[in-house]
Parts: C-alpha cells; sequence; structure tokens
C-alpha cells in the first residue's frame, strides 16, 4: 500500500514536471553553459519538497475533514488531470523544441540565484502543480500513505533536475528536435489520462 502511494506520487511529480517550460529550460541551459548548475538544481529541488509538503499536509488535513471538499477534489483533480494531458497531446501535434541560447558571458552566483528563484516561485503554475494538485490527490491517501506519495513527488522532482542539469550536454541536442519532445509529450499525456481516469474511478 505504501509502496503504491510512492509510486503514483513518483509517477504523477514525473508527468507535472517533464513539461516543457520556463523552469526546465533554465535549468537546461545553465546545465549546457555549465555555470552554477548545482546551485540551480539545488534551489529547484528545494522549493517543490517545500510546496510538496505543505500541500500534501495542508490540502490533506482540509479535505479529510469534509465529504463535501473530497469529491470536489476528486472531480477537480480529475478534469485538471485530463486537460493537463489534453494539452500535453496537443503539444504532440505542434512543431515545438526547446531553444537553448548558449551565450558566453557568465552568470554571476546572485543573479543565477534570483533567476532560478524567481522562475520557480512566480509561475503560478509551480503552485497549481505542487500545492494544488499534488496536494489534493496526497491528501486522499490513508495514514502514512500521504508520506511516501509526498516522499515519491519529491524524488521525481530530484531525479528529473539533477538529470536536467548535469545531463544538459547530453539532452539538450536531443530536445532541440520537434520529435523528441513529441515523444515526451505523448508519454506525459498518457501518463495523465491513466492518472485522471484512476482518480474519477477511485
Amino acid at each position: 500500500m505504501l509502496t503504491a502511494s510512492y509510486f503514483k506520487g513518483l509517477g504523477l511529480g514525473a508527468s507535472l514536471i517533464m513539461a516543457i517550460g520556463s523552469q526546465n529550460a533554465h535549468v537546461l541551459k545553465m546545465g549546457l553553459l555549465r555555470q552554477h548548475v548545482g546551485v540551480t538544481v539545488l534551489v529547484c529541488m528545494l522549493c517543490d519538497a517545500v510546496l510538496i509538503a505543505a500541500g500534501v499536509a495542508g490540502m490533506g488535513s482540509l479535505i479529510q475533514r469534509s465529504p463535501l471538499l473530497l469529491e470536489a477534489a476528486r472531480w477537480g483533480g480529475a478534469a485538471f488531470l485530463f486537460w493537463y494531458g489534453l494539452r500535453a497531446w496537443r503539444a504532440v501535434l505542434a512543431d515545438e523544441s526547446l531553444q537553448i541560447a548558449a551565450g558566453t558571458t557568465a552568470m554571476p552566483l546572485k543573479s543565477a540565484l534570483l533567476t532560478v528563484l524567481a522562475l520557480t516561485l512566480l509561475n503560478p503554475h509551480v503552485y497549481l502543480d505542487t500545492v494544488v494538485l499534488l496536494g489534493s490527490i496526497g491528501g486522499q491517501e490513508a495514514g502514512d500513505g500521504r508520506l511516501w506519495f509526498a516522499l515519491g513527488a519529491c524524488t521525481a522532482s530530484m531525479l528529473w533536475f539533477a538529470a536536467l542539469g548535469y545531463g544538459a550536454r547530453l539532452l539538450a541536442p536531443l530536445f532541440a528536435r520537434p520529435l523528441s519532445w513529441r515523444v515526451l509529450d505523448g508519454v506525459v499525456g498518457t501518463v495523465m489520462w491513466t492518472l485522471a481516469g484512476a482518480l474519477a474511478l477511485s
């Protein structure tokens, strides 16, 4: 049961994190330029961990006090997952690729820190994904399942940002091709729709 909660958090967290966005583009760029990769990756990991924990703890406590909120979270989460999956499948049909402007000027550490914090905390989708979506779904797990769900989602975040930042030199040429993003978006869309169906039928 706890293992299932962990992998549920891992799968949903990975699906949400592996989407084209400003934060991922920045992490990839810093990794490609080999500038402040450790700080950039660490900030992304820590911010995700704090937001996921807050979402699961707060939303879980609130939802358990009200069956009405539980139903609203279940159907709202399923609807959002379906919409997110639909958006991913629409991206499969679009001609999109990740553009990296590889400059040569080194960015100061302070600027690198402020930039990644801004891209992380000023993005409303970060709160929607972590606090609202992961929080509402993780909050429905019973007992220690909430903790394991949160750990799974945090693991996905850590693995993704570490791979993206430190493997950027290998990933950048690949993901400059639209086909690569289409394949990734197709996987994300499939996972999202599967989880939406499971949530609606739970």
